[in-house]
């Protein structure tokens, strides 16, 4: 590979704090991403100790295991949908704790052929997997109108929902949409620029959460948890929106009241002013752990 990617794991130190309960245990990092929080916790963690780390991006996947080297790790290229499933199948459940990094990774934003960018020109894609059948540009280009203003609305919570799909919508019939930049562009048209964020960052939000089925996943994931936990094992969860964050937070409060589940922190904690001054990328980050009674 011609680039080398980094990626900064938010609150590391934090989660290892929160997380690693048995130095020996088995963990699972169900988005590996770069593999930066678990590079992070090998270093925390004893001999006989796994990591099983799944992420649906393969070629990520393949970095973290250039970047690790290390035989306590174990990687599936697969959902962590898959993961109540793969991991029954192989004997390794229950689990001592799972991590959840729900953020994109920053190979996935700055690499402009994966589309997920506003700022660099690329593929109008945002498959976490590349060999899924629904990008970003299959959605612009063949969704109807009603589908467009909703997802827009769930999704990006975007007030100006009707506005943008119609003016996709008229778009599309004189050139499909192929790229980034041109459905930027577009958007800049019905929400003109202002302030620091640009006009189209909750429709490409909207996008990637559609095309990926984000939040059917956390709640798939969330559903799961009684049966990939042991009993005083932990599940710390980092989101970066509030669609992830209310879906968490509900789950968790409703676990904690079937008397079953402890919240290990009643508010979420937020990465402190100093690692988002070195890191712009952990501003909207929320932790929230649970520990199994």
């Amino acid at each position: 590979m011609t680039k080398t990617w980094t990626h900064i794991p938010i609150l590391a130190p934090e989660i290892a704090d929160l997380l690693l309960i048995h130095p020996e245990g088995k963990y699972m990092d169900g988005t590996l991403g770069l593999g930066g929080h678990t590079h992070y916790f090998l270093t925390r963690l004893g001999k006989t100790a796994r990591v099983f780390g799944f992420d649906r991006d393969e070629e990520a996947l393949q970095m973290a295991q250039e970047k690790i080297k290390d035989e306590r790790l174990i990687t599936f290229h697969a959902s962590y949908t898959q993961a109540p499933q793969l991991l029954a199948t192989q004997g390794i459940l229950p689990l001592d704790g799972i991590l959840l990094d729900l953020g994109l990774s920053s190979y996935q934003l700055d690499n402009p052929a994966r589309g997920f960018s506003i700022l660099h020109d690329g593929p109008l894609d945002m498959r976490f997997d590349v060999g899924s059948s629904l990008s970003a540009a299959t959605i612009v280009n063949t969704w109807p109108l009603e589908k467009l203003v909703q997802i827009l609305k769930d999704y990006g919570e975007e007030h100006r929902a009707e506005e943008i799909a119609l003016a996709i919508m008229r778009a599309r019939k004189e050139r499909p949409f192929t790229t980034t930049h041109q459905l930027a562009q577009l958007i800049e048209t019905v929400i003109p620029r202002r302030g620091k964020n640009h006009p189209a960052t909750q429709t490409f939000q909207a996008l990637r959460i559609a095309c990926n089925g984000e939040l059917e996943a956390v709640a798939q994931i969330m559903e799961a948890l009684p049966r990939l936990l042991k009993s005083g094992a932990r599940a710390a969860v980092l989101t970066f929106h509030s669609l992830e964050d209310r879906l968490v937070k509900n789950r968790f409060k409703e676990l904690a009241q079937s008397g079953q589940w402890r919240l290990v922190n009643k508010h979420a904690i937020a990465p402190s002013y100093e690692e988002v001054r070195q890191n712009r990328r952990a501003r909207s980050a929320k932790l929230r752990v649970i520990e199994r009674s």
